[in-house]
């Protein structure tokens, strides 16, 4: 690590307060070219010990940046991870003020929900299925907290990666008898298709997501606790919303979700 505690949580502490009160800053390293990979992560779970100090508690994991388009959309080739909490959660059909975001984006993503927990280093694809409740459908709302949406991979993960809402619905299916990887997801906006794709554009499957996380956590001596739900990363490109828009997502033997922006 390159920077000191004092520092992370100052910068912590600038990115949370970015997120809650809805305005953008200049990304991190611009001011820190130094810090590593270790900072990052100290810094995002410097915010995430901010938010359960105030009560907040976690209720899922995200791996971001895992397909080949949203490396190339903004500029990356590593995927990154991050938490969820309580208050990122909104109902199937339900609304998320614009006026609570910067500049929200939404991904389609297949959501897994565990029945054994997940620890690496060695985790695979199979142990992921293996260890998997049911799959679902999911909206996630990425929002991040630089300006014009702009960021290296460092910045991003300090930044929770973009996390701010997300939208589960559809139905809860069984891995058994369903390929991930040729699910076929369509996502529309107002009535229109924006965004088409399948389950292998998250790194070939999106179990290995799940895999990567695993080994990410093993790391630092960490594991996936059975019954933790975790986003695999988003199987297109963002696409962004304004008040009024309505988002819809069908994925293939899973069913559909839904959310309104106001």
């Amino acid at each position: 690590m390159k920077l000191n505690q004092q520092t992370i949580e100052q910068l912590a502490e600038l990115l949370e307060n970015a997120e809650l009160q809805a305005h953008d800053v200049v990304k991190i390293t611009d001011a820190h070219p130094e810090m590593d990979w270790d900072d990052a992560y100290a810094i995002q779970n410097e915010i995430l010990h901010r938010k359960l100090a105030r009560g907040h508690r976690v209720v899922g994991l995200k791996c971001g940046l895992t397909s080949h388009a949203k490396m190339k959309q903004m500029g990356v080739d590593t995927p990154c991870f991050g938490f969820l909490v309580d208050y990122f959660t909104v109902a199937d059909g339900g609304e998320i003020s614009i006026k609570e975001l910067i500049h929200p984006k939404v991904e389609p993503e297949i959501a897994f929900v565990l029945k054994k927990a997940l620890k690496g280093p060695g985790c695979h694809v199979g142990a992921v299925l293996a260890a998997t409740d049911f799959v679902m459908p999911g909206i996630e709302v990425i929002d991040s907290r630089y300006r014009d949406f702009k960021f290296d991979l460092k910045s991003v993960i300090a930044d929770n990666c973009s996390s701010s809402r997300y939208v589960l619905g559809g139905m809860a299916v069984p891995v058994a008898g369903l390929d991930l990887r040729t699910l076929g997801v369509v996502m529309e906006k107002n009535g229109e298709a924006v965004a088409i794709g399948a389950g292998a554009a998250v790194l070939g499957h999106p179990a290995a997501a799940i895999a990567m996380l695993a080994n990410h956590l093993g790391a630092r001596g960490e594991e996936i606790p059975a019954g933790t739900m975790i986003l695999s990363g988003g199987v297109t490109e963002a696409v962004a919303v304004n008040a009024g828009d309505h988002v819809n997502l069908r994925i293939q033997s899973l069913g559909s979700v839904s959310v309104h922006f106001k």
